[in-house]
């Protein structure tokens, strides 16, 4: 068994077309933001049988709890200790038929707990069967987890992520159950990163335009409580004087001397 080459790789492209491409990375990448604790990977060989090389599937995005976030070059069950607790396979031409006939019994097999199909094209599936499905291992067989009306959207809740699922036109879209937020990709997350940052800019200008307002304004009052110090001080001189010139007018006018000049 340790001689055993695994590869990681079945030569395959990672995926068909840019619908698939962009719905398994923009996927892969809400669920890391959402579960930073998850494992989550794209287009990983999975090998449930040690020492089967050619027993191997690869789901376009799988993730699962509890094994940490390090890279692997191919996920193997019984090394991990556990099959994948959640994989989506998107739709292209090429692979719709698979995604719905045998990955569906095999990720059954393996135990996978959900098993999620979208049509991010919107023309792939056959009429009247729904762009997104999310599936729930029940007994051994997959049965379809229930959607409901969220104003206006469907909405698919994900026991396994402990997320709402939805479409978002060619992509999917993550959603915070208990506060009905949507998790940001990463585009809006930087917008709202630069949102913060300007308006952190806009409050610690504002702070200082009022720290610079408040030191004029005391300065200002400082000058005008010395002004009035000094007005204070010189009407006192000025009432001192007075008392002086009075009590001398009283003085002379009491001296006979005074009065006559001499």
């Amino acid at each position: 068994m340790e001689d055993v080459f695994y590869p990681c790789s079945d030569g395959e492209p990672m995926a068909d077309d840019m619908w698939q491409s962009r719905a398994m990375m923009n996927a892969a990448g809400d669920i890391e933001s959402a579960r930073p604790d998850a494992l989550v990977a794209v287009a990983i060989l999975v090998y449930p049988e040690e020492g089967n090389v050619d027993n191997r599937i690869s789901p376009d995005v799988l993730v699962a709890f509890g094994l940490g976030t390090d890279s692997r070059w191919a996920y193997k069950v019984w090394e991990e200790g556990k099959p994948p607790d959640w994989v989506l396979e998107v739709a292209t031409p090429r692979s719709e038929a698979d995604d719905r006939g045998y990955k569906w019994d095999y990720y059954a097999a393996m135990g996978i707990p959900e098993y999620w199909l979208f049509d991010a094209k919107g023309n792939v599936y056959p009429r009247g069967t729904p762009r997104l499905q999310g599936l729930q291992l029940v007994d051994g067989e997959y049965r379809p987890l229930a959607s409901r009306l969220v104003e206006g959207e469907r909405v698919i809740r994900s026991e396994a992520l402990g997320l709402d699922v939805l479409m978002d036109g060619n992509l999917l879209r993550f959603r915070e159950p208990a506060t009905g937020e949507n998790i940001l990709r990463r585009p809006e997350l930087r917008a709202a990163i630069a949102h913060d940052q300007r308006r952190a800019a806009e409050a610690r200008a504002k702070t200082a335009k009022l720290r610079a307002e408040r030191i004029a304004f005391e300065r200002k009052a400082d000058e005008a409580r010395d002004r009035a110090n000094r007005e204070a001080a010189a009407r006192a001189d000025s009432e001192a004087r007075i008392v002086e010139l009075e009590a001398a007018l009283r003085r002379s006018q009491s001296d006979p001397a005074a009065m006559s000049g001499r």
